[in-house]
């Protein structure tokens, strides 16, 4: 931070000094926790018990910089004993009817709701959110638990196809799980983004070797604790912590099936550690999400949706709103309504609701955030809202961000932030503009905002993203569980949610019974006489529709 001393003051008249920013400051409440009151020597001994590590290593809180626990450390000896423990496990749960194992899921619905609010405090503590914001992550885990509780079943039936000879031929599709599944979680949604995965890999008939990233460790472990007490064995949900260069190859090396969320980068790197094994691999990865405010948009809804798609979890969401494309007829009463919202934001770091945005998870993140606005000011940006760090209430905290004259060069332009800040452009056609938002490398998430729902469908399927949300930011396609969600281009491959988000961790096998006649020459044809017969059963199964 400058010296803000007003040097021509006298030594009897000092000048007041510079305000750090414009948000206020949300209070705590009276008697609000604090990080000794959740993260006792008896909870971390509960929620580590049974972790393969032989070393030891630490996790903080961004709030403060405090250190919250010891925890066990897995060298790659320590991956491999997990992995070998959980495929032990494995063909028993396997063998498990599917509507028990749902049923597990559906008990553990039950006490994520009840118990939120144990889970609430560790997800605080860990990344630094806003309460309000870790609650999202409890309800896309009790949505994802109750969705595949009660639909795995069916997912996972078998399935009659028609036979190459229809009555002569029965086919039957059996779903079969891949084994053991090897998760690499990230630190910014740490119970949705590690257990929300598991639930449908583990329901399939897998077990899973996790490693959540180190600094979010204890909600990981807490979610694990949480599905053994509804009734999962506990050796089929090993969790395996350390440094992700050490310990991620390691998992990869080891899986039948890996799942990954985190960055482009390390996600190409997983891909190709998956690919030289031949195994399968879901990545959700990057994003520069772009949210489009159209001529006949409500600015004032549009205004509101643009702090909830910019600024949750303090933008640190991979579908979160970092380009904002708003019509020059309403741009600048949107940007006002915008900016008026945004200055007015709570921060706050208290284990408690009232704030409306926490802090950022980590140093890398702060010095990325303040890099990219630095940046771009230099640059010739404009600085519309927040732009400064807040140190007066915690290392980590940086105002929520809305920049204007942003564009090439400019890092802020086309890098993901991963941090408050949004970057808004003004146009005037709406072909030019999904142009615009498509001109990227990344294709994750997408926001459209106007009062004709047609026009809004139009422009999204145009929109090369793996989710759109008309008329909000990301909690519509996300929360519909129903539905797949992923990423285009450099967001990913595969999918989670729905069908596809259960499917992948199975294997397709086809059992077809070849009944009464073989397919082959009988009753004394021969070689031509068979022929002569397939081709014309061919033509009349094309005659008759047969798929």
């Amino acid at each position: 931070m400058t010296d803000t001393t007003d040097t021509q003051a006298t030594d009897t008249q000092a000048a007041p000094a510079t305000p750090l920013g414009t948000n206020p400051i949300a209070p705590a409440p009276a008697g609000a926790r604090t990080a000794a009151d959740v993260v006792t020597p008896d909870v971390v001994a509960r929620l580590t018990r049974g972790v393969v590590g032989s070393g030891r290593t630490a996790n903080h809180t961004p709030f403060t910089g405090e250190r919250l626990a010891e925890l066990p450390e897995s060298t790659p000896e320590d991956v491999a004993e997990a992995f070998a423990r959980a495929r032990a496990a494995q063909p028993a749960w396997a063998a498990t009817p599917v509507r028990a194992r749902a049923a597990v899921l559906l008990r553990f619905h039950d006490l994520v709701l009840q118990r939120q609010a144990e889970v609430l405090d560790l997800i605080q503590l860990e990344t630094g959110k806003a309460r309000l914001h870790a609650h999202e992550e409890v309800q896309a885990v009790a949505v994802a638990a109750r969705h595949y509780g009660r639909r795995a079943a069916a997912y996972l039936r078998p399935r009659r196809h028609t036979g190459v000879v229809p009555t002569l031929t029965k086919v039957t599709e059996l779903r079969q799980p891949r084994g053991v599944v090897g998760q690499i979680a990230p630190w910014n949604y740490p119970l949705e983004l590690s257990v929300g995965d598991a639930l449908p890999a583990f329901v399939s008939g897998n077990a899973v070797v996790m490693k959540p990233d180190t600094e979010t460790a204890l909600t990981a472990l807490w979610a694990r604790d949480l599905l053994i007490e509804a009734g999962l064995p506990a050796e089929v949900f090993q969790v395996v912590l350390g440094e992700g260069p050490v310990v991620g190859p390691e998992v990869v090396r080891h899986a039948d099936y890996v799942s990954f969320t985190g960055s482009t980068r390390t996600g190409r790197e997983v891909a190709q550690g998956a690919a030289a094994r031949l195994v399968g691999v879901s990545l959700e990865l990057g994003g520069k999400n772009a949210m489009l405010v159209l001529h006949d948009a409500d600015v004032e809804k549009a205004a509101a949706g643009a702090v909830r798609a910019c600024f949750s979890s303090a933008g640190q969401l991979c579908i979160s709103i970092e380009r904002l494309y708003v019509h020059e007829s309403v741009a600048d009463d949107f940007v006002e309504r915008f900016a008026a919202r945004t200055r007015a934001m709570r921060l706050g770091n208290s284990l408690a609701y009232g704030a409306d945005m926490g802090c950022l998870v980590g140093q890398r993140q702060l010095e990325t955030v303040t890099r990219h606005v630095e940046e771009a000011v230099a640059k010739g940006a404009t600085v519309v809202a927040g732009g400064v760090a807040r140190p007066d209430i915690g290392p980590l905290f940086y105002e929520p961000t809305i920049l204007e004259g942003v564009q090439e060069p400019m890092a802020v332009c086309a890098e993901e932030t991963f941090g408050p800040v949004v970057s808004v452009y003004r146009f005037s056609d709406e072909d030019e503009v999904v142009e615009r938002a498509n001109a990227t490398a990344y294709g994750l998430n997408a926001s459209v905002w106007t009062r004709d729902g047609r026009r809004g469908h139009a422009v999204a399927a145009k929109l090369r993203t793996g989710t759109v949300n008309i008329n909000e930011g990301y909690a519509p396609a996300y929360g519909s569980v129903q539905s797949p969600m992923g990423g285009m281009k450099d967001s990913g491959l595969g999918r989670r949610h729905g069908s596809e988000g259960i499917l992948k961790y199975t294997e397709a096998q086809t059992v077809a019974q070849q009944r009464v006649i073989p397919l082959a020459p009988v009753l004394g044809m021969d070689d031509e006489q068979y022929a002569a017969l397939m081709s014309r059963s061919l033509r009349l199964m094309k005659a008759f529709r047969f798929r």
